[in-house]
Order: structure tokens, then sequence, then C-alpha cells
């Protein structure tokens, strides 16, 4: 199984961590030491799967919509955008789980016209208000023909950093990875009005390789 880079550090440390806990326990409690640093071991495989990064090969058209991440739809709605494309617009929103591989992916194909993190708050990533308040990045790809796909990495209740590889003029492909959120959080996609739509509220997701939709 493949790891992600970020969670490198935070691996190395808990692994460090937990055997000097084990060791420590082995030796003040000899009876009970093994036993007692059980929980320690869970934790310490919760935390590697967590950090999974699959290989997903990604097939799509150049108009293709593909899920940035695993997760649940939970917002599919027309919405009014107001920091890049100033228009209504169709809001798409997939909530993440910690059991969910948090690997953020180029929904579409084109170049990278803007990428700015935001500072903010730490609601639980389905409130309404998380587009807005939270800490957040967007980032903007224009495709081939000229239409802006807005998205944003959101962070939640639980996650305190979000990673974004993401700077202006670089190439965006579909399913390509840019970015990582630690720990539970959201990822909204921002689409204009007619675009096709394949997914619905409550719809599971998986990253980098399906199509949620298809561009006009």
């Amino acid at each position: 199984m493949k790891l992600h880079r970020e969670g490198t550090s935070i691996l190395i440390g808990c692994l460090v961590l937990f055997a000097v806990i084990t060791v420590a326990l082995g030796y003040y409690l000899p009876s009970y030491g093994i036993l007692l640093s059980l929980p320690f071991w869970i934790l310490f495989g919760f935390i590697v799967w967590f950090f999974r990064n699959p290989i997903r090969e990604t097939d799509s058209s150049e108009n293709c919509i593909i899920a940035p991440v695993d997760g649940k739809v939970v917002v599919l709605e027309e919405v009014y955008e107001p920091e890049i494309l100033k228009e209504k617009c169709i809001q798409l929103s997939i909530f993440m789980t910690p059991l969910n591989v948090h690997v953020t992916r180029y929904p579409v194909n084109g170049k990278v016209t803007f990428s700015k993190y935001h500072p903010g708050k730490f609601l639980v990533a389905f409130h309404p208000k998380s587009s807005e308040l939270n800490e957040r990045t967007t980032v903007v790809v224009q495709t081939k023909n000229n239409t802006k796909v807005v998205f944003r990495q959101i962070a939640g209740a639980v996650a305190r950093r979000i990673v974004n590889y993401s700077k202006e003029d670089d190439k965006a492909v579909a399913g390509q990875e840019y970015g990582f959120i630690k720990f539970g959080s959201r990822v909204d996609i921002y689409l204009p009005l007619g675009t096709q739509i394949d997914v619905k509220i409550g719809d599971i997701t998986k990253g980098g390789i399906q199509k949620i939709g298809e561009l006009k």
C-alpha cells in the first residue's frame, strides 16, 4: 500500500512515541504492559490507513468532470459564487469522513489560473457556512473551451491543515493529485449552469476514477 508523503513525519513520530510507551509499560508493568499498549498500535494502524494514497488511473474525455475525492455528495444546488465567478452556478459538495482517502484531485483538465489559501474557522465540514467561514483554499482551472471551474478544499472541525500544491499556470489533469486534507473535511466544486451532473445527494464518490458530470 502506497502512503502519502504528508503522513511521513506524523507516522515516524507516532511510531517512535508508541514504541517508547510500549517498552515503558512492559518494563514497569510486565504483566499488563503489552495489553495496555495495544490501543496505541490500533491507533497507529488507523493513522497508517488514513494516509493511504491508492494509485488510480483516470479515463476521461476533454469535458468530463471527475470526482476530486472519495466521499458523500452533501450539496447539489444552484448558488451565487461571489469570489471568482460572481454569478450563479451549480455547487456540488463532497463530504469526507476520517475513513475516506483524503487525497484531493483535479476535477477537470485545463490550466490553473488562480490558487489562494484563506485562513478561517473550523466549523464542522457539513455546516452550510463552512464554505465561507472555514479555513479553505480556492483553485480555479480554465478549461480548453475557456470555462472556469472553481473548487475549494475546506477544513472541518477535526481537519487543521490543508495542503494545496496548485500554483498559477500549472497544467491541471483531471484525476491528478493537487493536494491533501488531514482528517475530516469537504471539497466544493462550482460548475456553470447547464452542466450535466451524473450524481445526486447521498451518492458515494470515488476520487480520481468516477465521472460525476460533463461540461457543455
